[in-house]
């Protein structure tokens, strides 16, 4: 194409551009008699809508909301979940004051118990220091907030939390949820019975709960052997006795830890009568420990108010 007439078709081009922009352009403005309308009525911008009214509330003092009877929750008493019993017994020791508050998955913004809600200290407390807090960040939280946080260095650490992890926590799962006395007699009026007074509901709950339980222990093997299972936790409770031995507090530290608060999670819960616990082959295992027991009573003393 010679040079002339490609400067007229780049100018054709660009012209029948030009047209259609304008044409979108005046297809979204706003027309006269509408303009002039909003001209005389501005445009007001309203405030962010209040918090709603189930939602959780800011405290002069944190609030930890755990897997807890409203009485109980009132009363500090321990969680019956051994997750929110864990951390609620860490920020116990850890002289973290704050509320128990009774709640369960759903009201939690990452979908699990417990969460910490931060303090309001005054009307200038910005929204973003109120970001409920989750567990995995309780030790940094407590380190903060003038917390007494001790916790032993020893590598041997890793290797008897995991018994904690593994072999007890997945004794616990089956003795609570498929074993079918216990499901009926403990986990059952704990997790389910609250939730609705449908049959229905109540129903598809339970079968939840066991199916998610069942889940959890075929994630470690292809079949779940009821003996094995109790066997290995009854070697993981020897293993735990071996190491407090004669001690107050594990590890022979001076005063208790996160590590005694993991140990306390399972054996408050596995040692408390009120309960109802039916089967008790797990609970015979941990008593056989007298060292653990004992454990168990220094911490629900001191930091519990007793029995």
């Amino acid at each position: 194409m010679p040079p002339k007439e490609a400067t007229e078709k780049v100018a054709e081009d660009q012209s029948s551009f030009l047209r259609s922009t304008r044409k979108v352009r005046d297809f979204f403005s706003i027309p006269a008699p509408v303009k002039q309308l909003f001209d005389l009525v501005p445009v007001v911008t309203y405030p962010p809508n209040q918090v709603p009214l189930r939602a959780p509330k800011p405290a002069r003092i944190p609030s930890l909301y755990v897997f807890s009877k409203d009485q109980d929750a009132a009363a500090g008493r321990p969680s019956f979940n051994p997750s929110c019993l864990k951390w609620q017994t860490f920020l116990n020791i850890a002289g973290v004051d704050h509320r128990l508050v009774s709640s369960n998955n759903h009201s939690s913004p990452t979908g699990s118990l417990p969460f910490l809600l931060p303090a309001i200290y005054g009307s200038n407390t910005s929204q973003d220091s109120l970001v409920p807090i989750a567990s995995n960040k309780f030790v940094k939280y407590a380190t903060e907030h003038g917390g007494n946080v001790e916790e032993s260095s020893t590598m041997r650490y890793g290797a008897y939390q995991s018994l904690l992890d593994h072999r007890i926590r997945n004794a616990w799962l089956y003795t609570l949820y498929l074993e079918p006395l216990n499901f009926s007699a403990v986990a059952y009026p704990l997790y389910v019975s609250p939730t609705s007074s449908n049959s229905l509901v109540r129903a598809s709950i339970s079968h939840q709960l066991r199916a998610a339980a069942e889940a959890e222990l075929l994630k470690h093997t292809s079949i779940i052997d009821t003996d094995d299972l109790y066997s290995e936790a009854d070697k993981a409770f020897e293993a735990l006795s071996i190491l407090l031995g004669d001690d107050s507090w594990f590890f022979g530290n001076d005063k208790p830890a996160l590590f005694d608060a993991s140990v306390f999670a399972y054996t408050q819960l596995l040692l408390d009568d009120e309960l109802g616990w039916r089967e008790k082959k797990l609970c015979r295992a941990l008593r056989r420990r007298a060292n653990l027991v004992q454990h168990r009573e220094r911490l629900l003393v001191r930091y519990f108010g007793g029995p």
